[in-house]
């Protein structure tokens, strides 16, 4: 396993080092560093986050993340240099100087995997190498080299994925009670003999068999609202009476989440249910939207040349992984998040079905499609684990799968999971997207997009009515806007109804908006609009209504077709027109929501909703002009499509009732107060002693809007712990200039600096980086603060810049008129407050403490805390003082490896 004859390079914010090819390392100029690797390609790892180091973004060279990719599809390997040694059996580097002579050796021993006998992953290694080298890929001729070559011809991808079977539509599942007896029982089993008994998971799970008792009327679920404290064990609590039921009647719970990381929580818990991995992969199935799952037939184009340069990379390593994957997902799934993060967005997204274009079994692959797959498979399955959005849209669009007993696990964030599903939006962005699925690609498009007209040719040809609705729609569908429509309307030209709208929208948005909100996205009130937005509303209403009346023509057509088929529709052809009424049908769906938001422009305002005018801009550089509707309480929308279609749900969180312990609260987030039924409450706290082994501090000299002092209190703060430091932030660019003014600091120290919105990881990735770690800090905002589980030494002091205040928008603002004015601010920052504690004691053993930067915390929000916490307003100095004592007293860190 000698080291790999090539120089390497490794940058991080204490310095640069090369590592020469006989394995000499010094430290290098950034200057040096750049010409270098222009010249003579290196070792290095993760080429976006390394050119960051640089300054130089365009940097190229062997990135040992995409060898690894090659080699291991469908595992993960923290990415980092310790990392990656760990992955493949090496000892990490005691210091920075010495990580690039590991970049060479964690090389070599990669490519000796290549002549191991007991390589798992060798089946169309060859094949798709060859066409790696022609792309010109670094590793190619490595791989090359000893890489043998097989015997007989590799099978193509396509042939080796597994395909699904046809099976009989399940029975409707039988009417049971469960025992409250049995489901202790199986929660005992599920938590092993050796396990000592929780009073608080006990309780739970006797209380939760109430969902899976027979509805006894319409429109009334069994609901119970259970909020168990962290470390309470909720997830067996639920999964013991669950399991019961479905293996007594044969039917399926639905287990929702709001974040993917609890998603492969749950999925890992799986062994307890079922030991043996084949039962458990039908038993137990992960669904998410289509849009997560990899496209086999845009695959297959990117394979053949609708790709070029990275992205046909990209293509090739998504190729050998689609062979290895369990499920195809790839957003959360065991494709690595850091995989896509390589290529700087050179087409991950164009892989999957984010457009909306399947056609169903018109597709060749549709018998291998891992969408059809994980649906069937969840048709089937005892367990379907979720998340809140696919399960609220499945029940609303009445789908023969949509779920009747659900668990709704993160239960506080079901509120916002209905504040996006049920909204509408009419802009720009998703105009052209509907211009496009219809006609088709224009101008510079490439790929094998096609518009309506080339996916139906054929039977349009054979049905003259249907080729006349057929190119009305094409022909209306002109009318949308087009690509560069938003340069058109900031010019003043704009082209058609829909864009002399949107101009008419971003003109009146700069005309009411604040000044202050410069750099960010702009909004206004959709209240009193002048009579041209008003006449423009009118006339792309009456634009969307040409284009929805040749679609619902054609869809009937297309319908009559199926019914009494010609003699020349065929078995695919008959997919096809299969596939294209399931998109005609969301396409009317999406034109009557936008129809009847443009009607309300200029009419009586609708109490239940809440209307603006926005310009999305990133930065301060316009990409989006929107009409934008939400419900006032989406609550309701949930109680109506999904709670009262169930006939049991059960909702639960460790902060269900929001940090104030109302639980009109927790009914009135969840859609339980919308309910004419009787509502089960269950509460256990939790069992960790917080008095002893937690601390919230309020430091009191922290002056709001010194960045310098905010910069340094955090660098003290993090210096203090050792590391281990999670920093939220309620702005995106404050985060940015504290990690900028700290991260070299720090990483002289030995403490690395990640950064959410900085570094080009995704969040997952960065977690797992951060968890890995435990000398390593994380900066993030909100998506950290809820969903972060990084349990032991990794995570001991969360750090908060400031109170988390919601965002004055037009949304909240109407929502906090109507929830009580100052009083709904309160509820909302004590729900937040709680989340953020959340993250620091996740089991037993763990010990941290909480800061916030903030002089101005009220004390009516600190009950958001644990009751028995302990609370102190102190200086910073004080703060410091303390967060190092807690160290010194800390035992020694133990590392956690991420499976």
């Amino acid at each position: 396993m000698a080291p790999l004859p090539l120089p390497a390079l490794h940058a991080t914010h204490a310095g640069i080092w090369i590592a020469g090819r006989e394995g000499e390392s010094r430290e290098a100029s950034r200057g040096e560093a750049i010409a270098r690797a222009a010249e003579t390609p290196h070792i290095i790892l993760n080429a976006p986050l390394v050119g960051q180091r640089l300054g130089y973004p365009e940097l190229s060279g062997l990135d040992l993340l995409e060898l690894f990719a090659f080699i291991h599809p469908a595992r993960f390997a923290v990415p980092t240099v310790a990392g990656m040694c760990r992955a493949v059996g090496l000892e990490p580097p005691k210091c920075e100087a010495e990580a690039g002579d590991s970049l060479r050796a964690i090389a070599g021993a990669l490519l000796d995997v290549l002549e191991r006998d007991d390589w798992r992953e060798r089946e169309g290694a060859w094949t798709s190498n060859q066409s790696l080298a022609r792309m010109g890929w670094g590793w190619a001729p490595l791989i090359n080299a000893r890489l043998q070559r097989p015997e007989r011809g590799e099978r193509m991808l396509f042939s080796r994925l597994k395909q699904w079977e046809e099976a009989a539509d399940r029975p409707p599942p039988r009417t049971i009670l469960v025992d409250p007896a049995a489901a202790r029982d199986r929660l005992r089993s599920l938590t092993g003999a050796r396990s000592e008994p929780r009073a608080g998971q006990t309780a739970m799970a006797e209380e939760s068999v109430s969902v899976f008792a027979p509805r006894r009327q319409k429109d009334a679920p069994n609901m119970l609202l259970a909020e168990a404290g962290t470390g309470i064990g909720k997830t067996l609590a639920y999964l013991a009476p669950a399991s019961l039921w479905s293996e007594a009647s044969g039917g399926t719970v639905w287990v929702s989440t709001f974040t993917k990381a609890l998603q492969r929580q749950l999925d890992a818990e799986g062994p307890r249910l079922f030991a043996d991995p084949e039962e458990r992969a039908r038993k137990i199935v992960v669904r998410k939207g289509r849009e997560n799952y990899l496209c086999l037939l845009n695959l297959e184009d990117a394979l053949q040349g609708a790709f070029s340069g990275r992205a046909a990379i990209l293509a090739q390593l998504v190729g050998r992984w689609a062979a290895y994957s369990k499920d195809g997902d790839m957003v959360g799934g065991d494709l690595p998040g850091w995989l896509p993060s390589l290529f700087r967005r050179a087409g991950a997204t164009a892989l999957t079905d984010r457009r909306g274009e399947c056609v169903y079994a018109g597709c060749p692959h549709y018998r291998r499609c891992f969408i059809e797959k994980a649906e069937r498979a969840g048709r089937e399955a005892d367990i379907v684990i979720a998340n809140h959005a696919l399960v609220m849209i499945n029940a609303a669009r009445a789908r023969e799968d949509a779920p009747q007993r659900i668990v709704f696990d993160e239960g506080h964030h079901l509120f916002d999971a209905a504040d996006s599903t049920f909204a509408v939006t009419f802009g720009g962005q998703d105009a052209i997207e509907m211009r496009r699925w219809i006609v088709g690609p224009e101008g510079k498009s490439r790929g094998r997009r096609r518009g309506l007209a080339a996916r139906l040719m054929d039977v349009a040809s054979y049905d003259d009515e249907g080729a006349q609705a057929l190119d009305a729609a094409v022909e209306a569908a002109r009318s949308l806007p087009s690509d560069g429509w938003l340069q058109r309307i900031i010019e003043g030209s704009p082209f058609g109804p829909v864009e002399a709208l949107l101009g008419e929208v971003r003109g009146m948005v700069y005309a009411r908006a604040k000044a202050q909100d410069a750099g960010y996205g702009l909004e206004t009130e959709l209240a009193e609009p002048d009579g041209a937005l008003v006449a423009a509303a009118v006339r792309a209403m009456e634009g969307l209504e040409a284009l929805q009346k040749p679609l619902a023509a054609l869809t009937r057509r297309l319908e009559a077709v199926l019914e009494d088929a010609p003699d020349w529709l065929d078995s695919q052809a008959r997919a096809r027109v299969d596939g294209a009424i399931n998109g005609l049908t969301w396409r009317r769906e999406i034109l009557s929501a936008w129809i009847a938001l443009l009607g309300r422009v200029g009419g009586a305002v609708d109490p239940e909703f809440v209307d603006w005018l926005a310009i999305e801009r990133v930065e301060g550089r316009e990409f989006d002009v929107a009409i934008h509707r939400r419900w006032l309480d989406p609550s309701k929308p949930l109680a109506g499509a999904v709670l009262k279609q169930a006939h049991g749900v059960l909702v639960t969180s460790a902060t269900l009732r929001g940090g104030d312990g109302s639980w009109a609260r927790a009914e009135a987030r969840t859609g339980a107060a919308h309910l004419d039924c009787s509502i089960g409450r269950f509460e256990a706290d939790s069992p960790f002693d917080y008095a002893s082994c937690s601390e919230v501090l309020v430091v009191k000299d922290v002056k709001p809007g010194d960045i310098a002092g905010l910069a340094g209190a955090y660098a003290r703060l993090i210096e203090a712990a050792g590391g281990g430091t999670l920093g939220l932030f309620t702005a995106i660019q404050r985060l940015k200039t504290v990690h900028s003014r700290i991260a070299d600091r720090l990483a002289r120290a030995g403490l690395p600096l990640l950064a959410q919105h900085v570094d080009p990881i995704d969040p997952g990735t960065l977690v797992d980086i951060f968890r890995d770690d435990p000398r390593a800090s994380l900066l993030g905002t909100d998506a950290l603060r809820d969903g972060v589980d990084v349990p032991g030494e990794s995570l001991r002091l969360v750090v908060m810049e400031r109170v988390p205040w919601p965002r004055p928008t037009v949304l909240h603002a109407a929502r906090r008129m109507a929830g009580g004015g100052s009083a709904y601010d309160d509820a909302v920052v004590r729900a937040r407050l709680a989340q953020a504690f959340g993250r620091l004691i996740r089991r037993e053993g763990d010990r941290g403490t909480f800061i916030i930067l903030s002089a101005a915390m009220p004390s009516r929000l600190l009950t958001a805390f644990p009751a028995d916490v302990p609370i102190r307003r102190v200086p910073l100095d004080e703060a410091i003082a303390h967060v190092a004592a807690a160290r010194a007293l800390a035992p020694a860190p133990v590392r956690e490896l991420v499976e």
